[in-house]
Parts: structure tokens; sequence; C-alpha cells
């Protein structure tokens, strides 16, 4: 099954840290990062989305930051 995951922070260095970490645990960078305004906070955030491959299906319990 191919696991799919989007992470999201303020645009600091723990975004870069959290997809570093995403990328040591084997999982792969999937299409390009997004960078937003968000007026509410009056912060820029990023998104980066994340796949990796794993055994068993899909189930909705799945803790992907675990996989």
């Amino acid at each position: 099954m191919l696991a799919y995951r989007l992470l999201t922070e303020d645009d600091t260095s723990a975004f870069c840290h959290k997809v570093s970490l995403a990328l040591a645990k084997g999982w792969a960078l999937h299409g390009s990062p997004s960078y937003a305004f968000d007026a509410a906070r009056g912060v820029m955030r990023c998104a980066q989305a994340v796949v990796k491959e794993v055994e068993g299906d899909y189930h909705p319990d799945l803790k992907l930051g675990e996989l």
C-alpha cells in the first residue's frame, strides 16, 4: 500500500526538520512544496506531501506518523 501524508508547519526551521525526519524514516517527497500566508495568524505556512510504500492494507485507524 502507498501511504500518504501532508506535512505542514509555520515557515520556520521546524518545517525543514519535520520533512527531514520523514525522509530519514523512508518517506519520499511527492510533488512540490506549497507556501501560503495564514491571514488569521499573520504567518507564512509551508506544506509538503510525502509517500511511503508499506505492507498491509489501508484502514482509517493507521497512525501514519508511526509508519
